[in-house]
């Protein structure tokens, strides 16, 4: 039992060393560990994005490719003002927010930390207007605002380290044992229950997003209501609201739309109706493919 006391004072040495800095995410005030720092992640994040431009086709469409920056712009002002006033100024440094339309008939949008947004042309038939584009774009500002990105990948970081931790005990425990076969196996279970740990991680990152998305349309404007309709358009284009989302990495529509309605009062309180214009995107209602990459 000396090998296995020894690796379990390394390990907690490492977990130690791995610590972290506290960051509290706005609004909600919930707060999350984070190894790697504003600067690191948006570096990275910053290459990626590149590379996915290079290989998008962005849309043809005038029409909607402005209102996607319009409205994505008239939101990132909305939320860089109340973090200004709420003691977050610091990570405005951090955001180079950018907008972009590209030509993809599935129905999707995804951020990237720092605020690099991409809408699909295929989403826009489910938004319907600027307002329902308001909602998708509020969840995928919420993505980089709440740092979702740099916490999933904290989280994957602690996961390796106590993999290779893990990996070290049982394989000392199992020589001492004579049981070299049943290490294997438990070593791959622990892989496993990383996995299901992950999806329900980041069911909740989605939660959270959906809740400071509808919250920062507001801040903007826009009705926060609509996520509700939208998220029913959602739900009816993919016939999943009633699925389990037990095997998902996002929440099922019919729990989003149950948790929007319970968040609805708050959302409200930041509601200010501007005069604003509701274009009707160009893109005629159709069957689209929902995303391998959902938001």
């Amino acid at each position: 039992m000396k090998i296995l006391r020894n690796l379990l004072i390394v390990a907690v040495a490492m977990l130690s060393a791995a610590c972290g800095t506290t960051n509290t995410v706005p609004i909600t005030g919930r707060k999350t560990n984070l190894l790697v720092g504003d600067a690191q992640i948006l570096s990275l994040s910053t290459q990626q994005y590149q590379e996915y431009m290079k290989g998008a086709k962005l849309s043809s469409n005038q029409t909607n490719t402005a209102m996607v920056k319009r409205v994505g712009q008239r939101l990132a002002t909305a939320v860089e003002t109340f973090l200004k006033e709420n003691g977050y100024a610091n990570d405005l440094q951090y955001f180079k927010w950018e907008f972009n339309l590209v030509a993809d008939n599935q129905a999707n949008a995804f951020c990237m930390p720092g605020g690099k947004i991409v809408v699909y042309e295929g989403i826009l038939p489910l938004t319907q207007n600027e307002t329902g584009l308001a909602i998708v774009l509020g969840h995928e500002i919420a993505h980089a605002v709440a740092k979702h990105s740099a916490e999933q990948l904290s989280t994957q970081m602690r996961q390796q380290y106590a993999a290779q931790i893990g990996g070290g005990v049982l394989s000392a425990v199992a020589k001492s044992k004579g049981m070299g076969a049943t290490a294997s196996i438990l070593d791959m279970a622990g892989q496993i229950g990383f996995k299901f740990a992950n999806l329900k991680y980041s069911r909740d990152n989605e939660t959270e997003a959906d809740h400071l998305g509808v919250i920062f349309a507001a801040m903007a404007g826009y009705d926060p209501q609509q996520a509700i309709p939208f998220w029913q358009r959602m739900a009816q284009q993919s016939g999943n609201s009633k699925k389990s989302d037990l095997f998902s990495d996002h929440p099922s529509n019919e729990k989003r739309i149950a948790a929007l309605e319970k968040i609805m009062p708050e959302a409200l309180k930041y509601y200010k109706p501007q005069t604003a214009t509701t274009t009707q995107t160009t893109t005629p209602a159709k069957k689209v493919t929902t995303a391998s990459k959902k938001k």
